[in-house]
């Protein structure tokens, strides 16, 4: 009889479980599946720049499509189907050697480029980086920072060697913004707080009154003119 019951009980968690996550699933908005680019579109453009194209399930930036007329980097590209103000995204992606991008939100359409009003999750191959442009970077500038206002905790960070895939989570409410670097947390803040205000103030942000302003707005990745691979994005509405 304790058997049956125990049985019983099982059966129910499994359903219930079933569940959760079948409403945990529903509750993601997938930007890219690997099969479409269906949403995505240059920063202040109306189409995808021709380098953006989808290899292997992967969003890729091409380099070798660029022609020789078209402008290193700079071929920004948005999710626009919608905005968002509070989430939780989630992504997949690699660099090679030396790789650099970014991922933005709250973006906003009419400036000169996105960081002149977007936060960023940085992304480099720090190392490889370092040793092609020989120079030293600053924490502020490495992978999983908020690019020029908030540093990773280098005890947490694990970042992959290039051409490894990486995970990132961005959490962002208005009481806390969380970045995520492979499963560990490496860095919050509280956005528009005495303490943000102060480095925007200070910092490299000190001349574009609007950065980071926008409480809802676009994702963005962005193109420093190196391969990129991307996978798995989507997000989750909080």
């Amino acid at each position: 009889m304790k058997q049956f019951i125990l049985l019983i009980f099982i059966a129910i968690l499994s359903t219930n479980c079933k569940n959760d996550t079948a409403l945990e699933d529903a509750n993601w908005i997938h930007l890219f599946d690997g099969t479409s680019t269906e949403g995505w579109r240059a920063y202040n453009g109306d189409s995808l720049p021709q380098q953006w194209i989808i290899k292997d399930g992967t969003l890729t930036f091409d380099t070798k499509k660029r022609l020789e007329s078209e402008k290193k980097g700079g071929n920004d590209i948005i999710y626009a189907k919608e905005e968002f103000d509070d989430f939780e995204l989630y992504l997949e992606w690699k660099l090679p050697v030396g790789g650099n991008s970014g991922v933005f939100y709250h973006l906003k359409e009419g400036y000169g480029s996105p960081p002149e009003i977007s936060p960023e999750y940085q992304l480099l191959d720090d190392l490889g980086w370092e040793k092609i442009n020989n120079a030293t970077l600053e924490e502020w500038q490495k992978t999983a920072a908020d690019y020029a206002m908030y540093v990773p905790d280098k005890r947490m960070k694990i970042t992959k060697k290039a051409g490894e895939w990486n995970t990132t989570r961005i959490i962002f409410t208005p009481e806390l913004v969380e970045h995520w670097l492979n499963g560990k947390k490496v860095l919050s803040f509280v956005p528009w707080s005495d303490d943000w205000n102060a480095r925007k103030s200070k910092g490299k942000w000190k001349n574009y009154p609007n950065y980071g302003t926008s409480k809802t707005g676009y994702i963005g990745l962005q193109d420093h003119d190196s391969p990129l691979w991307f996978r798995n994005i989507k997000i989750k509405k909080l």
